[in-house]
């Protein structure tokens, strides 16, 4: 499974010199990951990169604030305060909760996994995932992040990015999670020009050798805010018979997205 620290702790070893007290503050936040969502004291000065004394005395403000919280072993975690505020992050609340009615009809349909997602920088975050009763298992959860090239989101995002993303994104190093991830550019773009013609794109086996993911754009105002995808296990549909019904539940998506809220 991807470390999926975050950008502000992977930004840590490239800057030098003193940070303020916020710097240090998001350092210890952006050590946290779905891989290490508990820590002690030691452990979040290795992972945030920060002395044990400069830990200790942040840790202080941030769990009397609610960003953290300690637990009876003495491991310290994110706290609800911390998601709380995260929640009322605009781009992830107004869509999920417009989108939601129509994942929700998706999932009933499907029984598979259906997942919403939405582009920052050259990195996919997820906003919502419904796990259908016996879908496959995915790496991926709310909240969390992937390379723009290898899910089906993901892939969608980037087809439709600016130029200068796309070549970020494309520039490497491509992680490979598979025998089946696609790392060669010249091969992405070619899925990403398919992507625009045919209104969606499929990610074959390219995070877990038993996964097929189908997703379609979703628009506002002209623009692909967001990618909405069915995840199936690999050999039990075609990409062609999933494209109908992800492509039909952005198109809703899309429409509930460009009507305005009473």
């Amino acid at each position: 499974m991807p470390d999926e620290t975050g950008p502000i702790a992977r930004r840590r070893s490239s800057e030098p010199g003193p940070r303020p007290v916020l710097g240090r503050a998001l350092q210890i936040l952006g050590a946290f990951s779905a891989n290490c969502p508990e820590m002690t004291l030691s452990e979040l000065s290795r992972r945030s990169g920060l002395p044990v004394s400069t830990v200790y005395r942040m840790l202080g403000e941030l769990t009397a604030w609610g960003a953290l919280e300690r637990s009876d072993q003495g491991r310290y975690r994110v706290g609800l305060r911390l998601w709380e505020v995260a929640s009322l992050a605009p781009r992830g609340q107004g869509l999920r909760e417009r989108a939601l009615p129509f994942l929700e009809d998706l999932s009933q349909i499907t029984r598979e996994n259906v997942q919403l997602a939405v582009r920052e920088g050259t990195e996919v975050v997820f906003v919502e995932r419904i796990a259908g009763s016996g879908a496959v298992p995915v790496l991926t959860r709310v909240g969390g992040r992937f390379a723009l090239t290898v899910t089906g989101v993901g892939l969608v995002l980037l087809a439709h990015a600016p130029a200068d993303v796309q070549e970020q994104a494309l520039a490497g190093p491509l992680e490979r999670f598979t025998p089946g991830t696609v790392t060669d550019p010249r091969a992405l773009r070619r899925m990403l020009a398919e992507a625009r013609t045919h209104g969606y794109a499929v990610s074959d086996r390219q995070v877990t050798m038993d996964a097929l993911s189908v997703a379609a754009p979703v628009h506002r105002g002209g623009a692909v805010i967001a990618s909405v995808s069915l995840v199936v296990r690999h050999g039990s549909t075609s990409a062609h018979a999933l494209a109908r019904l992800v492509c039909t539940s952005a198109r809703a998506i899309s429409r509930a997205m460009s009507t305005p809220q009473v």
